[in-house]
């Protein structure tokens, strides 16, 4: 199993280029299968959800070339609507390919998603909007779920949560269905505005992503081949300007959308660090030693994301001060404190609720990465700690970083991978 070791104690410097985003790569692959033609995805992470991705799209037979951070998918060829159970089970977004199947060939069987034990993330809002939408739908306790509709038809429907997951399922199953689909209570996120492009520009009608309206207009018929480059990623951009702000360093982040991590950028800039902004690069300095903040609250974007929790967990236990960060949606994400604590951290957690009291230093220790951006928080803190920390069990952290041993090593940290 591979682990990571890292000797902390370094101010990180340099320039870092942004890569794609993980979470908007992922429902713009599942789309290419809408199209039956070319595809061809620039800017895309070398991640391992992107592999599993591919490999689902292999298996349900698209001819696929993925090399120099470009995917050519070619989905004329699909003669299967069964996305294997055991690709299914490693991630949580292999629920995406449900909307695209069921829309172009009208059925599709699915398993249970996978991914990170962060908590209850039930898929009932994906199959409620299909249901209304004319699916039949067999969920299999066996961990299938088996669905069919002869025609589907648009619907107005009326997200309960505006789920991320299920406003992108939504989207891609309206492509083909008879009439007009609106969504709404939509999730915002700029990840399904990049899917909105990716739609449009294969010749589908969609409008209103990035509010809480989105309109498809469906009965398509023949769809464009596409070249599309995915837009950054703003975790993967957080997760380093809070690498400067652990370490006191100094990092320009190129290849970014600043508005997408607004957000970040206040709370960056509220402990202390120094943050400037010109286009498409953002500079940020690190203080000497992070302030607490009093407050914060992971919320729907474009709220502080729930994906960068943990980051600052890392970051606020080394400020001067008491901070209390609420996570209000996963239940079961703080499983990074306890390793944390291993490293001399004081967190002290009451339900949904952590509160941080900054200590001076943090230790180096031997710690396990349990879900992707805990092990994010792992790398971060071992980069601040005296010592050297090994970080083991960082396959999920290679679902959510290309290379990251290599990024940051690029900007003066020590830290290795071994096998």
């Amino acid at each position: 199993m591979s682990k990571l070791v890292i000797t902390g104690g370094q101010k990180l410097k340099g320039d870092l280029v942004v890569d794609g985003s993980k979470n908007a790569v992922l429902p713009i692959l599942a789309a290419t299968v809408l199209n039956g033609g070319l595809n061809v995805i620039k800017n895309c992470p070398g991640l391992k959800d992107v592999h599993i991705m591919i490999e689902i799209l292999k298996k349900i037979g698209c001819k696929v070339k993925f090399e120099d951070n470009t995917v050519i998918i070619d989905s004329s060829t699909v003669n299967s609507t069964v996305v294997p159970e055991e690709y299914a089970v490693e991630m949580r977004s292999s629920i995406i390919f449900l909307g695209p199947i069921l829309s172009r060939f009208g059925r599709a069987t699915v398993g249970h998603p996978g991914g990170c034990d962060i908590g209850p993330r039930p898929i009932d809002l994906h199959l409620k909007a299909l249901k209304k939408m004319g699916t039949r739908i067999q969920d299999i306790q066996s961990g299938v779920i088996f669905s069919e509709a002869e025609k589907l038809k648009g619907a107005d429907i009326q997200l309960d949560y505006p789920s991320v997951g299920a406003t992108e399922n939504i989207m891609l199953a309206a492509v083909y269905a008879e009439g007009d689909t609106y969504i709404r209570n939509a999730a915002k996120e700029p990840e399904i505005i990049d899917l909105q492009n990716f739609l449009n520009k294969m010749g589908v009608k969609v409008s209103g992503a990035g509010t809480s309206v989105i309109h498809i207009v469906g009965g398509n018929t023949k769809l464009n081949d596409v070249e599309h480059a995915i837009i950054f990623d703003r975790i993967v951009a957080g997760t380093y300007m809070a690498a400067a702000g652990i370490t006191g360093g100094s990092v320009t982040l190129k290849n970014i959308i600043p508005e997408h991590i607004n957000a970040i950028i206040s709370n960056m800039r509220e402990c202390g660090c120094r943050i400037n902004v010109k286009k498409s690069e953002l500079h940020i300095s690190g203080p000497a030693r992070p302030k607490a903040i009093d407050i914060i609250r992971t919320l729907p974007y474009p709220g502080f994301p729930t994906d960068m929790q943990a980051q600052m967990v890392a970051l606020m236990s080394v400020a001067r001060g008491t901070s209390i960060i609420v996570e209000t949606i996963f239940e079961n994400r703080f499983m990074h404190v306890e390793e944390l604590l291993r490293m001399g951290a004081d967190i002290k957690l009451e339900g949904r609720l952590a509160v941080i009291k900054g200590v001076k230093r943090l230790t180096g220790a031997n710690v396990a990465a349990r879900d992707l951006r805990g092990g994010a928080a792992l790398v971060l803190a071992g980069l601040a700690a005296e010592g050297e920390t090994t970080v083991n069990d960082i396959k999920h952290i290679d679902r959510g970083y290309e290379i990251i041993e290599k990024k940051l090593a690029q900007i003066g940290a020590l830290i290795r991978r071994e096998v």
